[in-house]
Order: structure tokens, then C-alpha cells, then sequence
């Protein structure tokens, strides 16, 4: 639980009662929660959702239901489920809205489900709905060892996109390399900018996926092909970047905000229906989200600080 905003370490295990579901609710036995950047900007008191105090962070879970309230005729107790909850995953049991979970195939674990749901519904959103990404365009994806950006080197290879990963070491960027990246660039040692124009022979890239934000914006829509798509996810890198207006204009190019959570709350049919099709993704092996920590309830503050000094290649769970 936290009780005052500031660093993850600020988190408290805490001892509360069991949660009882509400009429449309349903009650998860947490096997897994992903942890996701907005933990951690939520915990600091930074996200555009503001949780009262005290809350136990965590977006994504995954387990088995134990209670369903009077009005839940979908779901049953003992089925196996991920589910979108907003806050409250770090923890032993979370009730959620029955309309937010999703059956979790046969087959598929249970740890891999809670650490798909943001990043790869996020990253689908913003390449098959936003940008229309076609087989043989272009795709440029900055901070591409982390969550959101290793999944959409994984869906990107998926749609038949010719994939370049950017991320600031060599290891990150083999792991970019095993979820399918044709070409990496290691945007610590290296001019982005120049290297995508000798890379591209000077035509760009279609379409620039940005969950980092800061220094890196600019250089990368200055990199954009003529009517190439700019996707605005994230700014992990701390600093929001004031973009020339110009540039949009002389590349014909699209810049496009990516707010995956207020998608599915304004498009909920939609949003089904798209989890369903990732989720038949993760049962037939085409994409495999990358788990590369887990954190038990007491070292779950270890797992937002990690997170925050970039040390997780894909995804980080905590485990009740």
C-alpha cells in the first residue's frame, strides 16, 4: 500500500480485509501483476489518473476467480483470467469489474498473461489502429527493450513491418533482435538521426512508435518518411518535448497520440474484441511477452525502482 506519494520506496506491506465483489464485480486470487511505467508515475503522484490514498499499485492481473457478485453471469469461479484493474494488483486478492477480465486460454501461463495485457494491447492499439501499419512499411521504435517497446518490436515483425529497434546498450538490443528486429541502433553511441538517413537512403521511416519522449523526439520526426505516422505513447525519458511545427508540415506527416486506457474505456466492444485476437496470439506461440523479473509483495518497491532506473528488459511482475 502507499500513504504518501513520493518514491516506490515509500510502498508498505500492509495487512487489510479480503475484498468482497460488488454486484458486477468478481473477486481474483493474484497469481501475477506486470508492472508497468504508470506505476510507477502514479506512485510520484504523475499520472493523469490520481488513485486517493492509500492505494496498492498494479494495472494487469492475472489468476483465478474465487467470488462473483449476484450479477455476473460470464464469469465463474475457478476460471482462469487477466485482468485490466487500474490499481490494487499489488496484492494477494483484487476484486475487478467482471466487464475488465478476459478468459485466459488453455495453455497459456499465468505469469506470461499478467505481463501481456498494457504493453502488447498499447502497442496493437497504436500500430494496427492509429497508424495502419502495412506489411513492408517502416517501423522505428524507440525504447525497444522495454514493456511497450518490445512489444511493438514483436507486433511490428508480427504485421510484416521491417522493424528497427533503438535502445541505449548491446543487450537490449539482442533482446530486440530475439522478438524480431531487422536492424538495431544503439541511440547512446550513435547519431539517430544520421544513421536512419544513411539507413533509409534518405527516404525515413513510415512510422515512428515514441514512448521515451525527451531528446529523442525531435531527431526521430525529423526521420519521418513523406506521409509517415508519428505515435506520441509515453515520456519515460522524464522531459515532454515541444515539437517544431514545421516539421509535420514539410513530411506530411501525422502525428498521433496513443491513450490505449481511454481507448478501451470510450470503445469497450472494440477493445474485447482486439484483446481477444492478441490473446489468440499468445496461445498460438506468435507473440511471447518477455518476463525478465519477478518481485515478491515485499520487494514489490524494488520492482517500480527498477522499472524507473531502466534496468528491465520487457516486463517486470510481481508475484503475491
Amino acid at each position: 500500500m502507499l500513504h504518501s506519494f513520493g518514491p516506490p520506496e515509500n510502498l508498505e506491506v500492509t495487512e487489510v480485509d479480503d475484498p468482497a465483489p460488488g454486484a458486477d464485480q468478481v473477486v481474483i486470487d493474484v497469481h501475477a501483476c506486470g508492472v508497468n511505467f504508470p506505476d510507477v508515475l502514479m506512485v510520484q503522484d504523475m499520472y493523469q489518473f490520481k488513485p486517493p490514498l492509500p492505494f496498492a499499485p498494479g494495472g494487469e492481473v492475472s489468476g483465478t476467480v474465487s467470488a462473483v457478485g449476484a450479477e455476473v453471469t460470464d464469469v465463474a469461479v475457478g476460471d482462469r483470467v487477466v485482468a485490466s484493474c487500474g490499481v490494487g494488483g499489488f496484492a494477494e486478492k483484487v476484486a475487478v469489474p467482471a466487464r475488465s477480465t478476459f478468459a485466459i486460454p488453455d495453455g497459456v501461463d499465468l505469469t506470461a498473461a499478467a505481463a501481456f495485457l498494457t504493453t502488447y494491447g498499447t502497442s496493437y492499439h497504436a500500430l494496427r489502429d492509429r497508424a495502419r501499419l502495412q506489411p513492408g512499411e517502416t517501423l522505428l521504435v524507440l525504447g525497444a527493450a522495454g514493456g511497450v517497446g518490445l512489444a511493438a518490436v514483436e507486433l511490428g515483425a508480427a504485421m510484416g513491418a521491417e522493424v528497427i529497434a533503438a535502445a541505449s546498450t548491446d543487450d537490449k538490443l539482442a533482446a530486440c533482435v530475439a522478438h524480431g528486429a531487422t536492424h538495431t541502433v544503439n541511440y547512446a553511441t550513435t547519431d539517430l538521426k544520421a544513421w536512419l538517413k544513411e539507413h533509409t537512403g534518405g527516404r525515413g521511416v513510415d512510422v515512428v512508435y515514441d514512448p521515451v519522449g525527451g531528446d529523442l523526439s525531435e531527431p526521430a520526426l525529423r526521420s519521418m518518411a513523406w506521409e509517415g505516422r508519428f505515435l506520441v505513447v509515453g515520456f519515460a525519458a522524464g522531459d515532454i518535448p515541444r515539437i517544431p511545427l514545421n516539421l509535420p508540415l514539410l513530411k506530411g506527416c501525422a502525428v498521433l497520440g496513443v491513450f490505449y486506457g481511454s481507448h478501451a474505456g470510450k470503445n469497450p466492444e472494440a477493445n474485447r474484441a482486439m484483446v481477444a485476437e492478441l490473446l489468440d496470439m499468445l496461445a498460438t506461440g506468435r507473440i511471447d511477452p518477455s518476463v525478465s523479473a519477478s518481485f515478491d509483495l515485499d520487494h514489490a518497491a524494488d520492482a517500480l525502482r527498477e522499472l524507473m532506473d531502466r534496468k528491465v528488459v520487457g516486463k517486470a511482475v510481481v508475484l503475491p
